[in-house]
């Protein structure tokens, strides 16, 4: 595979923002949110003009209050604040090099204020993790040394060895120890928590997976306006292609995260990251219906009451 023909992975813009910032005077944001900021942008479809993610209110929205939370598990230390801040640094960019007017940008800013809030709440909330984020967080409660891939691998072998019963137990510690905020849902031990985990990670996956192509795709229309061949990955029958955005996700999921634990809980220890299968989601949809079917009726049996 040639990289630099397939270009999936994306190449921000971070240092230059970072460069812009410091000779503007402006208040110092940590490079990784940052980076993390510019690419889920772009991988989530952003309008993109000469590198940079073009921002919009939905867009904003979008990343904030829908993605971010899906693949990012903050440093310890990190303030979850500073994705609020990377995007209004963003936004001043923009309006400095007249990609916005003063209004934009002042209803940005506020917009990217509130949201950067509302973001770090998310990621807080125990039922919105992902299995990449929760494992950070357990590997990290056990003292693991999470650049060590040995180590990493050691404990995940050594926590696979528990019970399955007992697992939910290690997940709900977590809650209880303030690392995440309790949800009254059931929690760990009701199933529904773990199947809808399951299912935000491979779908959170999936999404990642399709922002990449969609961008390999629009580096590989310079290709073939340059009367470059196409990559070998896309010369038949796109197998290699999605393998190779399949291990290009994984891996950006690893950045924003531990880096090789997503591919490892995909590849070597699906147990201990179960991701459910359509009939298991057909079930459990069927489920959800049912109870809300039940809870309409019982609410029209109390409106009907007598007084």
């Amino acid at each position: 595979m040639e990289d630099e023909d397939l270009r999936l992975a994306p190449r921000t813009k971070a240092a230059d923002l970072l460069a812009w910032a410091e000779a503007e005077g402006r208040e110092p944001v940590a490079e990784a949110p940052l980076s993390t900021v510019l690419a889920l942008l772009e991988l989530g479809g952003s309008r993109m003009h000469d590198g940079w993610p073009e921002l919009t209110s939905a867009a904003v929205e979008h990343l904030l209050y829908e993605r971010l939370y899906l693949y990012v598990q903050p440093e310890p230390g990190q303030d979850p604040l500073a994705y609020g801040a990377a995007v209004r640094l963003l936004i001043d960019h923009q309006r400095a090099t007249k990609r916005l007017n003063a209004k934009r940008q002042e209803r940005l800013h506020a917009e990217a204020e509130w949201q950067g809030e509302v973001a770090a709440g998310l990621l807080r909330r125990a039922d919105l993790v992902t299995w990449p984020r929760l494992y950070t967080l357990l590997l990290r409660a056990a003292g693991v040394a999470t650049g060590d891939p040995a180590a990493v691998r050691a404990w995940l072998e050594g926590f696979r060895e528990l019970p399955e019963e007992e697992r939910p137990a290690a997940f709900a510690a977590l809650e209880a120890d303030g690392v995440l905020d309790p949800v009254d849902d059931g929690g760990w031990g009701a199933g529904a928590r773990t199947l809808a985990v399951g299912m935000a990670t491979d779908g959170a996956r999936r999404l990642l997976e399709q922002g990449l192509m969609e961008r390999s795709y629009r580096n590989l229309a310079e290709l073939t306006a340059l009367g470059r061949p196409m990559p070998e990955e896309l010369t038949g029958d796109f197998g290699a292609f999605e393998e190779a955005a399949a291990r290009a996700a994984l891996e950006l999921a690893g950045a924003w995260t531990v880096p090789g634990l997503p591919e490892l809980l995909v590849t070597e220890f699906p147990e201990l990251a179960p991701e459910p299968g359509q009939a298991e989601i057909d079930a459990y949809l069927a489920g959800l219906e049912a109870a809300d079917a039940e809870w309409v009726t019982e609410d029209e049996a109390a409106a009907d009451a007598p007084e």
